[in-house]
């Protein structure tokens, strides 16, 4: 990103496109191997991400976990960098989100793809009102669990990549 005075910022349809050196896979990093033992770890690109998420129809669900294991299967390696889908799902909803406000209609379905235990993700665009609005009218059901906003028996609607 340029940080110069007066620089145009990235727009989100661009971060989505960034990223050129991705996907990438390494060795399971040392401090990650007594949880995951060894083996190999794919870090997805931008778009990877997007795409899998695009794959998700009306009425079915998927988890960031979800969609890591999908990309960690494509590429043959042992894991998939959660954190680094679940920014770049954020990068796909927001990027949806600018595609919206320029009028396409066939945009991402960010809010079908949730946090790993079912959770709404409440930095997607339009918050938690139009998460569950868009959740809602394709029949799921939102529950609230102490501050937390999960979709109900959301295991039952994932879909099976």
């Amino acid at each position: 990103m340029n940080l110069r005075k007066g620089a145009p910022r990235k727009s989100w349809r661009d971060k989505l496109a960034g990223y050129q050196a991705l996907p990438e896979i390494k060795p399971i990093p040392d401090r990650m191997q007594l949880r995951h033992g060894t083996g190999t770890i794919v870090t997805p690109s931008p778009r990877e991400v997007d795409e899998a998420m695009k794959r998700v129809p009306e009425g079915r669900l998927a988890t960031v976990f979800g969609i890591i294991e999908q990309l960690a299967r494509k590429h043959g390696t042992t894991i998939g960098c959660t954190v680094t889908t679940a920014i770049f799902a954020s990068i796909a909803a927001q990027a949806a989100e600018e595609d919206r406000r320029a009028g396409q209609t066939a945009i991402t379905p960010y809010w079908r793809t949730l946090k790993i235990n079912g959770e709404l993700n409440l930095k997607y665009p339009g918050g938690l009102e139009e998460l569950m609005r868009r959740l809602e009218s394709e029949g799921h059901t939102v529950v609230q669990r102490g501050r937390r906003y999960f979709v109900e028996d959301f295991e039952m609607k994932l879909v099976r990549h």
